[in-house]
């Protein structure tokens, strides 16, 4: 399974529309939502088109774009919502720069790099996404200048081997930098992984390559997954992929730098366009749902320092995946969440073809908050495009309901 990248966004829009009305019936809505969708402006399998389609399908009673670094899927996947009746939002998602903050020196949220932090800007006013993509256009040119050195350093390892990647042949040609998409490290290991594949034949070839020739150390989950490459040919090149995140990346990483806008331009550019910026939880990681983190440790050693410095920069919201967290994790977050007055949202990671849109810990009783508050951002955004001055967080709304509780209830019943 590769990356489809070839139909244009209108023929994407158009087969999804013979798919919608060629259905005989539609899917049970689950009540189930999801934020934080990646598509193939980012990396993931599926274009905005796709990835609605595969909602759609699922069941889901919201969706939501989530790319790094790019907005340019973003329209697409708004009249993708529209063709098949399903309510949707658009965000962005980057890395930031935390020097000057008490965040600097730790570990955050960034499994590769100290100091810089993942974070997300959720609800763009529709006539705002051209402004987002403005601002972080430049920094995908800084990335890609980075990309190329890590291409390289990839080679050092492999070329003894006989692979050897190209970033021009290899690794553009499976992204979407041609429209707007960014090229990220998971591109560089697709890449990789095809070039594994291509020289060997068999899952137990490439099992053998990944630990003998490149020195990864595989679970016996993962090891298992690859194994059943022959029985599961959509998951196989993306098994590989998250073996190669968890296990190599460490050895080509260059940190990022002036990829990264400051932590502070991001706030202000989310104020700036009437959006709601959010911190993304990740929480130490013991054995990685996807696959693709190692165990490790990140934020829950000092969750009060992090929130008392989001509330100071003026973050309005945090974002986590509740089937990635303990439930003791879960319910911590949520708790200073309540604490510090952040608006919850929540969203699962999408970005392989082995992944649900559907995440089953939103059943839990502790999680019945968060599709109402998924609905409230849909409803910020439908206000917000409308007139950016009648956003959640403007000081309109936030007079006329001081209470966070009372806000998430008056949006999410907004009817456009």
């Amino acid at each position: 399974m590769t990356l489809n990248v070839t139909p244009s966004a209108e023929e994407r829009l158009g087969e999804l529309k013979k798919k919608f009305d060629a259905q005989t019936e539609k899917p049970t809505k689950t009540g189930f939502t999801n934020c934080h969708i990646h598509t193939t402006y980012s990396f993931s399998p599926y274009s905005p088109s796709e990835a609605v389609w595969r909602a759609y399908q699922a069941g889901l009673a919201t969706a939501g774009i989530m790319d790094h670094d790019s907005v340019s899927g973003a329209k697409e996947f708004i009249r993708a919502g529209e063709i098949v009746g399903l309510p949707v939002t658009v965000g962005i998602e980057c890395r930031v720069r935390t020097d000057g903050t008490p965040l600097y020196g730790r570990r955050i949220n960034n499994p590769d790099q100290l100091s810089v932090a993942y974070l997300a800007i959720h609800g763009i006013p529709h006539g705002m996404i051209d402004r987002v993509d403005e601002f972080i256009a430049p920094y995908r040119e800084k990335r890609n200048i980075r990309n190329r050195k890590m291409c390289e350093r990839i080679n050092l390892i492999t070329e003894k081997s006989g692979i050897t990647l190209d970033f021009d042949h290899d690794v553009l040609p499976i992204s979407m930098n041609r429209e707007g998409g960014s090229v990220t490290e998971r591109h560089l290991l697709f890449a990789l992984t095809k070039k594994i594949t291509a020289l060997c034949p068999t899952p137990e070839e490439a099992v053998a390559f990944i630990t003998d020739k490149l020195g990864v150390t595989l679970s016996e989950k993962v090891k298992g997954q690859i194994l059943l490459g022959r029985e599961t040919p959509d998951f196989y090149e993306y098994d590989i992929l998250g073996a190669l995140k968890s296990g190599l990346v460490s050895k080509f990483y260059i940190d990022a730098d002036e990829e990264c806008p400051h932590i502070t331009e991001f706030i202000a550019l989310a104020e700036e366009i009437g959006s709601v910026s959010a911190y993304a939880y990740l929480g130490d990681v013991t054995d990685s749902v996807t696959g693709d983190k190692k165990a490790q440790k990140f934020e829950d050693d000092y969750l009060p320092l992090l929130m008392d410095t989001l509330k100071e920069l003026g973050f309005r919201a945090v974002t986590y995946m509740p089937s990635r967290n303990t439930d003791a994790q879960l319910s911590r977050i949520m708790g200073l969440c309540r604490d510090y007055g952040f608006f919850e949202i929540s969203g699962e990671d999408i970005n392989s073809s082995r992944q649900s849109f559907i995440c089953p810990a939103l059943a839990k009783p502790e999680c019945a908050h968060l599709a109402p508050a998924a609905f409230a951002l849909i409803g910020h955004e439908l206000a917000a495009t409308e007139d950016v001055a009648k956003g959640m967080f403007r000081p309109d709304a936030i007079e006329k309901f001081p209470s966070l509780t009372d806000r998430v209830n008056y949006y999410s019943k907004l009817e456009f």
